[in-house]
């Protein structure tokens, strides 16, 4: 799991039918925790909006924490952070 900003949104009518009625993010990882990854598309469970700080699973652990194990999802947003003090 990382830590990351979201910067903006992405809307795409033409998709997987095990995406429909999920919302896209743009979120761009903070600076020590990019390891190579300048921003990541990932699906928002939670309602983060641009500008907030949020917890960003990846891989297996994206789809399994959507309720979409069989999604093509490889980021999902599972948390938005309240206080970042430190993170940057």
């Amino acid at each position: 799991m990382i830590v990351g900003k979201v910067v903006g949104s992405v809307v795409s009518t033409r998709k997987s039918e095990k995406l429909i009625g999920q919302k896209f993010m743009i979120v761009e990882p903070l600076q020590h925790m990019k390891g190579g990854l300048e921003q990541m598309i990932a699906i928002d469970i939670i309602g983060a909006g641009v500008g907030e700080y949020v917890l960003v699973a990846l891989g297996s652990a994206a789809r399994i924490g959507c309720g979409e194990e069989t999604a093509p999802i490889d980021a999902a947003i599972v948390g938005i952070i309240d206080d970042g003090a430190g993170l940057e």
